[in-house]
C-alpha cells in the first residue's frame, strides 16, 4: 500500500496524534516549530515531502524529529 504525500494528507493526522497526547498539543507545537521555520531555521529533514512550513514541522513530529512533551 502506497502513501499519499502530497499536501497536508502526509502524514495523516492518525499518525500525528499516536505521537501526541491530543489534538491541542500537537497544533499548539506544530505552529511554534513551523514559526520557527518561517523565520529562517533550518528543517530537520532533508527533502520534505512539503514546501509550506507547518507541512514540514508536521513531517518532522511524524518522524521524530520534534517531540512535543508535557513540559515547557
Amino acid at each position: 500500500m502506497s502513501q499519499n504525500r502530497d499536501g497536508m494528507r502526509y502524514p495523516s493526522i492518525d499518525q500525528l496524534v499516536s505521537k501526541v497526547k491530543s489534538k491541542y498539543r500537537l497544533v499548539v507545537g506544530a505552529a511554534k516549530r513551523a514559526r520557527d521555520i518561517s523565520k529562517g531555521e533550518e528543517p530537520l529533514i532533508e527533502n520534505p515531502n512539503s514546501k509550506k512550513s507547518i507541512g514540514i514541522a508536521l513531517e518532522e513530529i511524524h518522524l521524530d524529529k520534534i517531540i512535543i512533551s508535557d513540559e515547557k
